[in-house]
């Protein structure tokens, strides 16, 4: 079985965590969570960029070794992605004595294709982005318009690798379709790349923190070099031999590196052709999704408007952040957190629509059915109105997460629940309860509507695994992946089954001040 592989970026290591890395990661999760249930054999990679001049100075800055530096915030990682539930299955980190003889190997096989040769670079440089801007030499005191800072001047020796001979190949290799998405970030890149290819610098001096470049005295690698090849390091990371012919068996190419748009060239441009010269495989798919503002204002730590995960988390619990990022916002595109939608979706989707639906039917149930499902009739009207709209959603889902389209699917199932609910209120089994005769009716539609609530339990999961958890666990069942596929025919939920005590799936969010 080919394996779908899934990364994240290496997450720079200078800071902890921000909602950022954490919208990444958490998107990643979802579609390796809906790839599971799907039956692949999935290999969902993240972790941390530990190298560079901008470590090395921060650590120095606060007076502790840039290996101290990186543990801690390393460990920042690790904790918080454990505790939002993160489901990768590994976590790599360039500072790992086997990621740095993946390096030398793979720097040898490119070194060995004739594309690397020693030059001088001279420029601007932004030590918080880790690359030269193309200022004129002649620009008075320029500052990086990301990082609002002074550029520095350098002229240096450095290694360099021949970008510039991959010209036509990735001309090729951005043109296909399916390669970079979505497409408004396609289109940026093939501006970029026709403006004609350069080459770049892949080695440093006088930076210490950093992995030697072998036989080159002085030079460490150029931190983009190290961490793009953090990707295979990972897949290699299973305790066998560090051999780049292993990594094909191991999970390589990869089905999408799914990063922030602000790293798609270094994605779409420099790692393919690096691949290409040390004779690999390339990516089948580069995801570049959009950034997150606040209120409308970009996030900083100078507007104090940042909003931070672990305070998130605590305050607001996983699934609320999960459904409102995911569901809200078009994957892809540029998102809004605003505070007051944030807490109308969440209570209006999750705790009204979604949860008060299975209680109020499962409360039925148990009332008029001794404790249990009601007895369904056999034969399933596949004309029944929750089965047309249960069928329309279960196609939707599984066209739009492998798309990444997380706001379709999540629209889909919230429709499934409104029509349930709209279903319950217009056949009112409660009034009809009340006349003699009606009970294999009433029966009939409290089932109807409680196998709709089972198939939002589990199309609902790679979004909001923790509420899918609860939610099925209210109708006596548990997310089984091994039998997700045959799970969502409709007709599944057991008649006769036991239904356990009601309890509220979702909780109402009530923020009374900001987050």
């Amino acid at each position: 079985m080919m394996t779908y592989t899934i990364t994240t970026p290496l997450y720079y290591v200078n800071d902890k965590p921000h909602l950022g890395s954490l919208y990444t990661t958490m998107a990643s999760d979802a579609l390796a969570r809906f790839q599971r249930l799907e039956g692949k054999q999935v290999m969902f990679v993240t972790g941390v960029d530990e190298h560079g001049q901008k470590i090395q100075r921060t650590a120095e800055g606060n007076n502790i070794s840039p290996k101290h530096h990186c543990d801690q915030i390393t460990r920042s990682y690790q904790n918080l992605w454990s505790r939002w539930g993160i489901s990768n299955d590994r976590f790599i980190r360039t500072t790992s004595h086997r990621h740095q003889l993946l390096v030398e190997a793979f720097f040898h096989r490119v070194e060995t294709s004739g594309d690397v040769y020693l030059g001088r670079q001279q420029g601007w440089y932004c030590v918080g982005c880790e690359e030269y801007k193309d200022e004129p030499p002649q620009a008075q005191s320029p500052c990086c318009p990301i990082h609002q800072k002074p550029l520095e001047w350098r002229d240096e020796e450095n290694l360099f690798f021949k970008l510039s001979r991959f010209q036509s190949k990735i001309e090729d290799l951005i043109s296909q379709p399916d390669f970079i998405w979505p497409v408004m970030r396609r289109n940026e890149i093939q501006n970029f790349v026709a403006q004609g290819l350069r080459d770049f610098s892949i080695s440093r001096v006088d930076v210490d923190w950093g992995l030697p470049v072998p036989g080159y005295p002085k030079h460490t690698f150029y931190v983009w070099f190290d961490a793009l090849v953090g990707y295979l390091s990972a897949l290699l990371d299973d305790g066998g031999q560090v051999r780049i012919e292993r990594l094909e068996e191991c999970g390589w190419p990869a089905s999408v590196h799914l990063i922030g748009k602000d790293i798609l060239r270094f994605h779409a441009v420099y790692w393919p052709a690096m691949l290409i010269s040390a004779g690999l495989p390339l990516p089948k798919q580069v995801f570049g999704h959009g950034f997150l503002t606040r209120e409308g204002q970009k996030m900083g730590k100078s507007l104090g408007n940042v909003l931070d995960p672990e305070k998130l988390l605590e305050i607001c619990g996983a699934d609320a952040v999960r459904w409102y990022l995911l569901r809200d916002i078009q994957f892809g595109h540029d998102g809004d957190f605003q505070q007051k939608r944030f807490m109308d979706l969440v209570n209006n989707d999750l705790a009204n629509t979604i949860g008060n639906l299975l209680n109020r039917t499962s409360t039925m149930a148990r009332k008029w059915f001794e404790g249990s499902v009601p007895t369904h009739r056999d034969e399933i009207d596949y004309a029944h109105p929750l089965v047309t709209t249960a069928e329309t959603t279960i196609t939707i889902v599984r066209q739009s997460m492998p798309s990444m389209a997380f706001h379709d699917a999540a629209e889909a199932i919230l429709k499934l629940a409104i029509a349930a609910n709209v279903y319950l209120n217009e056949t009112a089994p409660w009034s009809r309860m009340k006349t003699p005769g009606n009970e294999a009716e009433v029966a009939d539609d409290l089932y109807s509507v409680l196998e709709a609530c089972r198939l939002v339990g589990l199309l609902i999961n790679p979004l909001v695994p923790s509420l899918s958890e609860r939610l099925l666990n209210q109708l006596g069942l548990s997310i089984d992946g091994n039998d997700w596929s045959k799970g969502l025919a409709w007709g599944q939920l057991q008649s006769g089954a036991l239904l356990p005590p009601s309890q509220p799936v979702m909780q109402r969010l009530e923020l009374s001040s900001s987050l």
